[in-house]
């Protein structure tokens, strides 16, 4: 199915060649702030400027903050100073963060120039919380009420002040000292007595989190209670923001294209790919591939060091790729259905010993059954002997293999390192060395065949 912007896309460069300006200001006023942000992001570079001045100026924020980084970094250098202050001025705090946090210090200066003074210690105190936290992901602009106010004066407070921040169908009360006391459902409010108290309301389970929290733990708590808002605190129960579902959509995308570039061994790339320069992309695949490289020539060695048995028995070579890719892709199984597992929070350390047994029963079950479905082509190709070899190293490879890719993220999630580093191709290549052994050792044992050591 074509998405809106694609359909506009043809229409809005037509325009542009014809510079019918009006007609490009009536196309864009008809469209969602969305679409726009997804032509601007298609066009080329010097027609970007030319839509984006086309907009309304009370649309140019809304459209600025639907563009990915590198698109609004791109722009702001693109764009008159004014228009620059304007925009960053308007900004929600949680979309300038995002915007700041992965920019040299010396443009963040630069842009933090063109702010007023209290924009400036607001985006300041966002970037002072710790990387990846949820600090860094809230907006700290938000209605809250006081308990003891009337229904009445809360519902004029909250119409004033609805242009403040990120509004939700809940509405915060706090004491005094600004601590969190409950949320409450902002249809309760209009069904309520004008002249009751905020009290009268009743309270609302709490659910809430430190502002020091792993945003990824915003993400957990919001889709398991299903909250359109959460509230972070600090370590005394003061209100400080808010976190609301489309935050946590941008941190789901962001951690799920962070995760399979790490399964494919790609460093994190923070722009699209067709953005992407040569020589970045040289850079995030180069180093994983030289590891990989690394790993790759123990397996060489391994191979060379069983020189004579190959040279006693060339059959073996038949099924060399065969057993090893077995044992690389029942890992890469493994591997991959536990890194997701522990990314969703569906599994933690703590059960590694009983996810051990049973990830150990499931392989050794797959193991036999493609051992005895390999010991026919055996069979066929050399005798008894050879089908025995075969089924008992398929066997061996896939359940090393499969444990490998079970036990490697735990390894790393114990270490502190991310468990999505354990990918395919790493797993791939650490079974493979594995079965190379495993595969050798075996047919010196079963067929009397010289010893390891001819090759080195």
């Amino acid at each position: 199915m074509e998405l809106e912007f694609e359909q506009y896309l043809p229409e809005i460069r037509e325009l542009l060649a014809r510079d019918e300006h009006e007609a490009l200001r009536r196309t864009l006023d008809s469209m969602r702030i969305q679409d726009i942000a997804h032509v601007l992001m298609a066009l080329e570079d010097d027609a970007v400027e030319r839509v984006f001045n086309a907009l309304a100026r009370g649309r140019k924020v809304d459209v600025f903050s639907y563009l990915d980084p590198h698109h609004q970094h791109a722009l702001l250098d693109r764009i008159a100073q004014a228009d620059a202050r304007h925009i960053l001025s308007e900004m929600l705090p949680d979309d300038l963060t995002a915007l700041l946090e992965d920019l040299p210090r010396d443009e963040v200066r630069r842009l933090l120039r063109l702010l007023p003074f209290r924009a400036i210690r607001r985006a300041l105190t966002l970037l002072d919380y710790p990387d990846n936290s949820v600090g860094r992901l809230m907006t700290p602009e938000f209605v809250a009420v006081a308990a003891d106010w009337s229904i009445q004066d809360s519902l004029d407070f909250i119409r004033v002040q609805k242009a403040r921040g990120e509004m939700a169908n809940v509405i915060f009360v706090i004491d005094d000292e600004r601590r969190l006391l409950t949320s409450i459902p902002l249809g309760r409010f209009v069904m309520g007595r004008a002249d009751e108290p905020v009290s009268s309301l009743g309270t609302e389970p709490m659910i809430t989190l430190s502002v020091n929290a792993d945003r990824a733990e915003a993400v957990r708590l919001i889709q398991h209670y299903d909250l359109e808002v959460l509230p972070v605190t600090d370590d005394d129960g003061v209100l400080l923001g808010i976190v609301t579902v489309d935050d946590v959509m941008d941190v789901v995308k962001e951690e799920t294209t962070e995760d399979f570039h790490k399964l494919g061994s790609v460093g994190a790339l923070n722009l699209s790919l067709r953005d992407a320069r040569p020589s970045l992309l040289y850079r995030k695949r180069i180093g994983w591939l030289l590891v990989l490289v690394f790993l790759n020539m123990f397996g060489g060695i391994a191979i060379a060091s069983f020189e004579d048995t190959i040279s006693a028995v060339v059959v073996l070579v038949f099924f060399l790729p065969l057993i090893i890719a077995s044992g690389g892709n029942a890992g890469a199984q493994a591997s991959t259905l536990m890194v997701r597992a522990m990314a969703t929070g569906d599994v933690k350390s703590s059960d590694w010993f009983r996810l051990w047994g049973k990830e150990l029963l499931v392989a050794t079950s797959l193991g036999l059954t493609m051992g005895i479905a390999v010991s026919a082509v055996g069979l066929w190709r050399g005798g008894p002997e050879i089908a025995l070899l075969v089924a008992m190293a398929m066997a061996m490879v896939v359940v090393v293999g499969s444990m490998v890719g079970m036990i490697l993220p735990f390894i790393l999630s114990l270490a502190r390192l991310d468990p999505a580093t354990a990918s395919a191709p790493l797993v791939t290549s650490v079974a493979d060395v594995a079965g190379i052994l495993i595969y050798f050792s075996l047919a010196v044992a079963i067929l009397n065949l010289p010893a390891a050591g001819g090759g080195l």
